[in-house]
This record gives structure tokens, sequence and C-alpha cells, in this order.
């Protein structure tokens, strides 16, 4: 399609754009409560452990600027807009100088998207008053998840990958290179049409899911209509999760449906997957077996890790909520009201991000930043915890509308996104009668590489 443009109406009167954040520092903490902080530092394995590095842990010495928010709306009009699922394992809208936000744009918001609807998929200037650019569209897409938006790892600053289906209902993963505005590559496979489900971190390849099955198994994270090889399959022994090699265009069957539920020694459930995520290092992955049985969508929800050529499956406590890898071979989760660090090696929860008393909904989106300094939660979904791993000094964000889709298929999820800088976080409200996206400023944000 022609590449199009248009400016930004208006921005609204400066009390649109401001909030009120609400604090709780945490200073002069006891040794006793060390774990309890985000304290961390990086173990010869990588494992996130609790640090006492500042000479006299009851004391904590270091002066650091406080936290405060502040909030930028950066979308208007009667359009919905949106980047779609949640930023773990590194999932950025910004590209690599932060100068573009990749979005979507729809006409709707009060169904899922069929066959025929078609999102445009969208740059937002930053450098530019916002500006929107008009760059393509899909029809691989739904309300909670978007089209799977990632940054090419190897080429950030100009190319982003995201989700498509043909005429034919075969769903397949789009390489979009801004340089040239045009699709440098698609990712086809006519046996197994899949879509990409998270890159690595690392760059290279990709995890592809099946969102046909998903869509019959659980609307709210497939495409509605698209082609499924499977259907009428509880446990399939050639879907799962695939790796794709972006380089060469092949993929390759990593763990099966028949192999989980043989795993599972569960013979009734109909498997989908869910959360399919990288740790930072590109060597391991973690996701969700997860089985319906009749209207039960998750009548079996398993974590399971794996390496990246599919060796040392293993399952897991359930630790609850929406997952992210923090370092090394640790998962951050909810436990109850903890928010708790899951080693997938040991098999156990090592550590704990501040104390029950801060989350709120422990279990609610989560995202790490990039250099692993800042942690955010969407606490209850209308407000947002940010919170800093040095310190454990946190702040609660103002209240967001999420207008009425606050549950089901069509729910606006509060679905935080940091940038590359560590210092911003991208997310969604219900504003003016459509969706739109805000920034997050966080001023005190350290905003130094990982150490």
């Amino acid at each position: 399609m022609a590449v199009t443009t248009y400016n930004c109406p208006a921005k609204p009167p400066p009390s649109k754009l401001a909030g009120r954040s609400y604090y709780r520092r945490r200073r002069n903490t006891t040794a006793l409560n060390c774990l309890q902080l985000g304290l961390y530092m990086r173990h010869r394995v990588g494992v996130l452990v609790p640090a006492v590095v500042l000479g006299v842990c009851g004391s904590i010495r270091a002066v650091a600027e406080p936290l405060e928010l502040r909030y930028e709306q950066i979308t208007f009009g009667d359009k919905h807009h949106f980047f779609g699922y949640i930023g773990q394992s590194l999932t950025i809208p910004w590209n690599a100088d932060e100068r573009y936000i990749v979005a979507l744009e729809s006409d709707f918001h009060d169904r899922m998207p069929g066959p025929d609807d078609a999102a445009r998929v969208i740059l937002i200037d930053r450098r530019n008053n916002n500006r929107i650019e008009y760059l393509d569209e899909t029809r691989g897409w739904n309300i909670q998840q978007g089209t799977m938006f990632y940054w090419n790892p190897e080429a950030p600053e100009t190319q982003f990958l995201f989700n498509d289906r043909d005429s034919q209902g075969r769903v397949f993963t789009v390489l979009y290179d801004i340089g040239q505005r045009k699709r440098v590559r698609e990712y086809k496979f006519a046996d197994t049409p899949i879509g990409n489900g998270g890159v690595a971190p690392g760059g290279g390849w990709f995890l592809g899911i099946n969102y046909a099955r998903m869509a019959r198994l659980r609307p709210v994270t497939g495409y509605a209509g698209a082609y499924d090889w499977t259907a009428g399959q509880p446990a399939p022994d050639d879907d799962g999760v695939f790796l794709v090699d972006m380089h060469t265009g092949d993929k390759r069957l990593l763990v099966s449906f028949a192999r989980l539920a043989e795993y599972l020694k569960n013979k009734e459930a109909a498997f989908y997957i869910n959360h399919t995520l990288w740790n930072r290092h590109s060597e391991r992955i973690y996701f969700y077996a997860r089985g319906r049985v009749g209207e039960d969508v998750m009548k079996v929800n398993q974590p399971f890790s794996m390496l990246k050529d599919g060796s040392e499956l293993t399952h897991h406590d359930l630790i609850g909520g929406h997952p992210e890898w923090g370092l090394g071979d640790t998962v951050i989760g909810a436990q109850g009201r903890r928010q708790v660090l899951y080693d997938v090696v040991k098999r156990e929860i090592v550590g704990e991000i501040g104390d029950a008393t801060i989350w709120g909904n422990a279990g609610g989106d989560i995202s790490l930043s990039p250099n692993a300094k800042m942690f955010v939660n969407g606490r209850g979904g209308n407000t947002y915890c940010v919170y800093r791993m040095s310190d454990g000094e946190y702040v609660v964000s103002r209240k967001f509308n999420r207008g009425k889709y606050v549950s089901g298929d069509l729910r606006i999820d509060p679905a935080p996104c940091w940038n590359r800088s560590s210092n911003a976080i991208l997310i969604s409200e219900w504003a003016d009668g459509a969706r739109q996206m805000f920034i997050i400023h966080v001023a005190g944000a350290p905003v130094g590489p990982e150490e």
C-alpha cells in the first residue's frame, strides 16, 4: 500500500497531560530486610541474588534522585492506536535511536477482528510532533496483543517484524524496512502457517506459534478465522513451539503438543501455547502449555522451560501473573501478593522484588527495563507501580481509564513497555472515546547500561 502521513490534531490542554504520582520511598533499610529490596548483582552464572554492596546495609548512603512521573498523550482522534502486547523479554516499541514508535491504527475496538479486517501499521515520529506515517496494513492481529511487533535486534534502527495472513487465511510473519519503506522478507510455511511469538533478544531467531489454533481455544490470543491445520486434534504432533531462522527462513519444531500431553499424562485437554519468552541471552525459552476442556480455557496451565534447541524441557511450579525474564536463568512472577524471582535451573524461588505491600496485584502485567535497573507492574490494571532496583524506591502512577474494556476479549490490558533508555514507559488508555497511546516519563530512572 502507499505510504502516507498526517499530523496529529492539536494537543489537549496541559490538564490532559498532567497527573499525580503517589510516593513511598525506602530509606535506611535494615540488613534484615535486604532480601526484600530489589538490590541485586550479577552472579557469576547470571542469577539475580540479593547483594549487600553498599558497605553498611543498615544505612544506605547512596544519594539517588527521587522518582517523578510525567504523562504525555501521543495519539489523538477517533481512530484507535495501540502497540499491543506487554514489554516482556525486551519487547520495545521504540527503534534504536528512539525517534520512531511502531504501532497499529484501527477503525473499531468493539469486536474482535475477522479475516477481512485490516489494521494499519504506523510509525509515530517523536521528533516531529508525534506525526503519524502509514506504512502498511495487516490482517494478522487482535485487540489484546496487536500484531506482535518486534524491532529486529540485528537492525533495530530500521527493521521490525509483524504478523499478517494471506487471502486463504494462512498466517505468516513480515520483516519490514523503514529505510526502504517496504517489506523485505516474508516468512511463510504452507504446511504449518505460524506467526511470530517472540524474537530472540540477540537476533537471528523467532519463535513461531499457531495463532489459528489459539483463536479456537482461547480467542483473546488468536486471529479469528485463520487457517488451522490442526482442527479437531487435541494434541497434534506437528504443532507446538517452532524455532525460525531469520537468515535462512528454515523452521523446526522444538516441542510438540503430543510431547507435552505425554509429559503431563493428559489425554483430555486440547493444548495451545501462551507466553513464549526468550531470556536476555537468547539461550532459554519459557512458555505456558495450556489446555482447554469444554468451556474451561485454562484447565491445564503449566509453565515449561527449555534450551533454544528444545533440549532440557522442564516443567515448573506455577508462578502466576504475566511472567518476565530477569537476569540469567531467573523468571519474575507472582506468588500470592509477592513479586518473586524463580530460578528455572534450580526450580526454586531465589529472591523477591520489594515486598507484598507494594504491588497491590503482583500478578499484573510486568516489565523489567532494558538496563535491568527499573521494574514496572500494572497493578490492578488502572495504576502502575514503577520501582527502582538499586534502592527500593517506588512510585505509583495516577489512575488510567480503561473505559468499559476491563475484562474479556476486548479488554485494555496495562501492557507496560519500556523505551531503550529505560526512563519511559508506553501504555494505552481510553481517551476521548478511543484507545490511545500514552508515555509515562520516569525522572530519577538510571539510564546507564546493564551492569
